[in-house]
C-alpha cells in the first residue's frame, strides 16, 4: 500500500464524523446525528466495526462490517456498508477495504464474507463478481414494519 494510504479502524466520534461525508453517499437517508447514534449502538450491541481508507488526511472510502453466525453461512463476516467517495472511484480503494475485511475474517477464523447490494448498483455488482470473485447466492427481501 502506498505510504500516503492508510486503513484505520474508526473509534472516536471525531473519526466517525470524518467518515460521514463519504458514508452519506451510500446512506443518503441519514443525518450526522442519526449516523453517529446508529454506529455507536451497532458497535456496542452487534460487534459492528467501521474502517476508513485515508489518502493523506482525507477519507476516500469507508466500510462497516460485523462477524455473524447463521445456519446458512456458519461463521462469516457481513459487510454492512462499503462506499468510495464518488470523486475517488476506480482507484482500487474498495478493493483495499474488502481485502482488509477478508484478511480480518481469515485471522479470526470466519469462513466467508457476504454482503448485499442494491438492485440499481450495476457497477458495484460487476466489481464484486468480476474483480473480487464474489458469487450471487440469494436475493435479499425487506418489509418495512413502521
Amino acid at each position: 500500500m502506498s505510504n500516503n494510504l492508510i486503513i484505520k479502524q474508526l473509534q472516536s466520534d471525531q473519526e466517525l464524523f470524518e467518515a460521514f461525508s463519504v458514508m452519506k453517499q451510500l446512506r443518503t437517508h441519514l443525518n450526522k446525528n442519526e449516523y453517529l447514534e446508529l454506529v455507536k449502538e451497532a458497535k456496542e450491541v452487534d460487534m459492528y466495526r467501521m474502517i476508513a481508507l485515508y489518502h493523506g488526511e482525507k477519507v476516500v472510502a469507508v466500510a462497516g462490517y460485523k462477524p455473524m453466525i447463521t445456519l446458512y453461512y456458519g461463521r462469516f463476516v457481513w459487510v454492512c456498508d462499503l462506499v468510495t467517495d464518488e470523486l475517488e472511484r476506480s482507484k482500487g480503494y474498495g478493493e483495499k477495504l474488502l481485502t482488509y475485511i477478508h484478511n480480518w475474517a481469515e485471522e479470526h477464523d470466519y469462513k466467508s464474507v457476504a454482503l448485499s447490494s442494491g438492485l440499481q448498483r450495476i457497477d458495484a455488482h460487476r466489481f464484486y463478481e468480476e474483480k473480487m470473485d464474489y458469487s450471487k447466492v440469494s436475493f435479499v427481501f425487506k418489509k418495512d414494519i413502521q
